[in-house]
């Protein structure tokens, strides 16, 4: 049982860790708002989108889906558009202007938003079905629901973490200027890992 728990501590960090799109859009999230409650519908619905993802993973369905195909393929090509798209779309947004309206990521533009970061994202998918669902097959009963449980609460820590990293960040440089340059990072992120799909796609 410790040997499971370990494992799936290890594991969900690594591939937690590197920052993407979704760790992106948490972390602005927190630097964007002045309450640190004020990103918790996108910690929520991250959190709430790994743990389906890992759910399915160490069902064993998401090892049926990789034999498809064309399956990756497919998968690749919508992240790319989609997430193309968010770049643009995140790199176009005013936090000046959304802060006079009123309208700094509303719930259901957080929860729409994030939702998207999370489940339209071939790496997040590919690397929660692939390693995962891969991993949890050495292990049975008890020992894959803790393997699984710890992968869940990592994911959970991690978001409310680096919500709270955006908020203090936010807190020590406040102004609009840092809103501006999270999102523009956050527009470049999505856009080179829509690029590294590209080329994986083309080679």
């Amino acid at each position: 049982m410790g040997a499971a728990i370990l494992h799936g501590l290890v594991l969900a960090f690594g591939l937690i860790l590197p920052l993407g799109a979704q760790n992106t859009f948490v972390l602005t999230q927190g630097a964007l708002h002045r309450r640190w409650f004020g990103a918790l519908p996108a910690v929520l619905t991250a959190a709430i989108c790994d743990t389906l993802l890992i759910t399915v993973a160490i069902s064993g369905l998401s090892l049926v889906i990789l034999t498809i195909p064309w399956f990756k393929a497919a998968l690749s090509w919508v992240g790319v558009l989609f997430l193309a798209y968010m770049g643009w779309a995140t790199w176009r947004s005013e936090p000046e202007a959304e802060v006079a309206a009123g309208e700094l990521w509303p719930l259901r533009r957080q929860v729409t938003f994030a939702a998207s970061v999370s489940l339209l994202n071939p790496h997040a998918i590919l690397d929660t079905v692939a390693v995962i669902g891969t991993s949890a097959l050495q292990y049975s009963g008890g020992e894959r629901l803790a393997f699984a449980l710890t992968c869940i609460a990592v994911s959970w820590l991690w978001f409310a973490g680096l919500a709270l990293a955006g908020y203090l960040m936010g807190v020590v440089a406040s102004g609009v200027n840092l809103r501006r340059w999270l999102n523009r990072a956050s527009a470049v992120i999505m856009w080179g890992v829509a690029l590294k799909l590209l080329l994986s796609l083309s080679s």
